[in-house]
């Protein structure tokens, strides 16, 4: 307590005990009972009494109990008042939690953690009043937010954002920076409500567009355009793809495909490595058909190590009608994906979502210049990715070649 217990405890006449009607308050929340509180607070039990009930006398002022009147829970997830006081009186009898759990029709891991935190602090017993006082306390919303009420943390994620992280990486990136303050750990979820419901001392509303998806409101998921087969000419098809490219074992596997602009004029060949998911972009700035494709792609594996260049994976778009000339150019395979099935190049469809957000759907590519290209491609290595141990491409990349 922050202040003594009296020894004289002497009537002292008309005195406002403010510090000691907060302690008592305290105690009564922490699950002590009335004649306990007052003893400690050094007070009689009928003032414990007045301020735990209220007083509400003719002749005098009217005096407010200590706990806020909340409404009295109703049939719900939760916990009632009743089952509470059941669960305190078969504790007594020495009734196992999975009978309580069976008798109240409620799971045992809900009673035993009910015990867990409403015991008395020194007796261990229940107390059901008192836990029930405290749960109608949690349970009103809306609650502060931890990105609002923590200035250092909502400048960290602010700076974050700023660098197109995702939530979940910067939820990762929190932790590893700061172990040992969890007030400075947040859930991805957090910072997504922090972002879409833009209450006063939020993020700033135009950081909602640093997200990919670049909404700034929960849009509800709709199921995904099937691709049509436009490739018929002779393929090896992925079945046939070696099995060290299958789980990742060895560098140099790599998965490629085309992000089409405004009116499909313009598009950006994408190349990912399946190991680290290293990106690589191609410049079509005229045209992204079978040949411009051949000579964009022969250029760029070209400048990988010759153990960097085992196979490639691509769809069957019409892009790749000259795979067999490619083939004979670079001494790399190219393996086909079934149709419409885009989940068998995961890493580079993935990765088509990410370049999105630097070139939007409906807009042209053309005017993007290979500087460019690779600036954005080299921020992309940058990033740490959950799928490689939040580690970037790049690190990744490099721990390999050493290796």
């Amino acid at each position: 307590m922050d202040f003594e217990i009296r020894a004289d405890r002497a009537p002292q006449g008309r005195k406002k005990l403010s510090r000691e009607r907060e302690a008592y308050s305290r105690l009564v929340q922490q699950g002590y009972s009335n004649t306990e509180a007052c003893r400690i607070v050094g007070v009689d039990r009928r003032t414990g009494n007045k301020w735990r009930n209220g007083r509400f006398e003719r002749d005098r002022k009217p005096v407010p109990p200590i706990h806020v009147v909340v409404p009295a829970s109703g049939p719900c997830r939760y916990l009632r008042e009743d089952e509470r006081i059941h669960i305190a009186d078969r504790l007594r009898e020495k009734a196992t939690v999975r009978a309580i759990a069976a008798e109240l029709g409620r799971s045992p891991s809900t009673v035993s953690r009910e015990i867990r935190r409403n015991r008395h602090p020194d007796s261990g017993a229940c107390r059901p009043h008192a836990a029930q006082a405290r749960a109608d306390a949690r349970r009103p919303r809306p609650k502060p937010r931890k990105i609002t009420s923590n200035q250092e943390l909502r400048d960290a994620v602010q700076a974050m954002l700023d660098e197109k992280w995702s939530p979940e990486q910067i939820c990762q990136a929190l932790r590893a920076q700061f172990p040992d303050r969890p007030e400075m750990h947040v859930v991805h979820e957090t910072v997504y409500q922090a972002l879409y419901v833009q209450g006063r001392g939020q993020l700033r509303r135009e950081l909602a567009g640093a997200l990919r998806s670049g909404r700034a409101r929960r849009k509800p998921q709709r199921q995904a355009n099937r691709r049509q087969p436009r490739f018929t000419t002779p393929m090896v098809m992925i079945s046939e793809r070696p099995a060290e490219a299958e789980d990742r074992a060895l560098p140099g596997h790599w998965e490629g495909d085309l992000i089409i602009g405004k009116d499909g004029k313009s598009a950006i060949g994408t190349l990912v490595e399946r190991a680290t998911r290293y990106v690589m972009l191609l410049h079509l700035p005229d045209d992204h058909g079978a040949e411009a494709v051949l000579g964009a792609l022969t250029t760029t594996v070209q400048t990988l190590p010759a153990h960097l260049m085992r196979s490639l994976t691509w769809d069957q778009g019409t892009g790749m009608a000259r795979h067999g000339e490619f083939t004979l150019a670079t001494d790399i395979p190219v393996y086909f994906c079934d149709p419409a099935s885009p989940w068998q190049r995961g890493s580079n469809e993935n990765t088509n979502g990410l370049l999105r957000q630097y070139f939007p759907k409906g807009t042209d590519l053309s005017v993007h210049d290979p500087a460019h290209l690779t600036a954005v491609a080299d921020q992309l290595n940058r990033r740490p990715r959950k799928t490689l141990g939040w580690e970037t491409p790049a690190e990744r990349l490099h721990k390999l070649l050493a290796a």
